[in-house]
């Protein structure tokens, strides 16, 4: 997708995606153990007849391949069993050309994809790859939170509802100021639709989405620059100033109050995040957003990381519980390809799950904030 987007939870999760801002990730490496072999003499003794020698001893079994330090077979990861496979092998094949650390592995899994069971997937999996761990610098807890792509009613012309102009990158983008300043005319550009505040506000979260007008064309809003101010969550003040219940500050709840409060009071809200996006826009063919690796998100399958982190085309196991807001799922565990990332998804344990698009994925990611754990899987020689 496009630019500083951020997971549909406000509290400071805003990634640029689809854009070209820096999304070149860390490698990541695996160091292999040295297996040492000692042996050990023993002096003979004098006999003057040591007598028939004893049968051949069969010599051992060779052992099985051993691990690194550290790693797990992946039947041994939290919910391994239940995974769909064969979905997990197909987000893999799907994602992993980004990345350049195992090209065998690729190709194989894309040979394999067009044609495999879930037996078959499961198999491959396990035979290619190996877990570990990766761990917070505090030894905490992770964060897991989620996005997607949205989509908005928006018009050609302001009217007294559609009054938010979508701003294209300004002539004097090293100027513009923050977020009020900008409201108050001070970028140099120009307006490319119209719409409601509180939507845009949430589009530029996102960082790319789809506009449709009253005349039923569609345009996809993509990522084109930024102010350069750093993303401030509005969830927290808000439930700081009673504005929402602390356990009711989910992207939606928070849309809400402002469309109910829209005017003076929303802006002032908005206002405390002093970021501020200009998009471009094309035209929307249907399919699923791009990410900062350039390759199409697979719904559920693909998350936005820390690029110094994470080599963009790796693959990662999620597993997270315990989310805190209202409405949210249990839990989220499975296979995901690292394929995109945002300005507030910093550090090992960060992971920004894309859900899909309209209005239900909205629903969803903006109800997701949940403890994580992720083990980086390694392919094998």
């Amino acid at each position: 997708m496009a630019a500083p987007s951020a997971p549909l939870d406000p509290t400071g999760a805003t990634r640029p995606r689809n854009a070209p801002l820096g999304r070149l990730g860390g490698a990541s490496a695996v160091m292999g153990l040295t297996l040492l072999a000692a042996a050990c003499a023993s002096t003979p003794r004098s006999t003057p007849d040591p007598g028939p020698l004893p049968p051949p001893v069969a010599p051992f079994p060779p052992p099985a391949p051993s691990l690194p330090a550290g790693d797990l077979a992946l039947a041994a990861l939290p919910g391994w069993a239940e995974e769909d496979h064969l979905a997990a092998l197909r987000a893999y094949a799907a994602g992993c050309g980004p990345s350049r650390l195992a090209p065998e592995t690729c190709r194989d899994a894309r040979a394999l994809a067009a044609r495999a069971g879930p037996s078959d997937a499961r198999a491959f999996l396990e035979s290619r790859f190996t877990a570990a761990e990766v761990r917070t610098d505090d030894g905490g807890r992770g964060l897991l939170t989620a996005y997607f792509a949205p989509e908005y009613p928006a018009r050609r012309v302001p009217d007294a509802e559609f009054d938010a102009p979508v701003l294209s990158r300004p002539a004097n983008l090293a100027r513009v100021g923050d977020r009020a300043a900008i409201e108050a005319g001070s970028a140099q550009s120009s307006a490319l639709a119209w719409m409601r505040a509180e939507d845009l506000f949430f589009l530029q979260i996102q960082g790319s989405g789809t506009l449709t007008f009253p005349d039923g064309s569609r345009q996809r809003a993509a990522y084109a620059a930024d102010n350069g101010e750093k993303f401030v969550g509005i969830a927290r003040p808000m439930a700081d100033q009673g504005l929402l219940p602390r356990d009711g500050t989910s992207g939606e709840a928070i849309r809400a109050w402002l469309a109910a409060h829209r005017g003076p009071l929303a802006r002032r809200v908005m206002a405390l995040n002093p970021r501020y996006i200009f998009f471009t826009l094309s035209r929307d063919d249907g399919d699923e957003a791009t990410g900062a690796a350039g390759v199409p998100l697979p719904a559920r399958r693909s998350v936005a990381v820390d690029p110094s982190r994470w080599t963009y085309g790796e693959a990662a196991w999620i597993e997270a519980d315990g989310g805190n807001l209202r409405g949210a799922r249990a839990s989220y565990r499975g296979l995901v390809m690292a394929l995109d990332t945002g300005s507030a998804i910093r550090g090992p344990v960060r992971a920004d799950l894309y859900i899909g698009r309209g209005d239900a994925a909205g629903h969803e990611a903006g109800a997701v904030r949940h403890p994580l754990r992720m083990w980086r899987l390694i392919p094998r020689g």
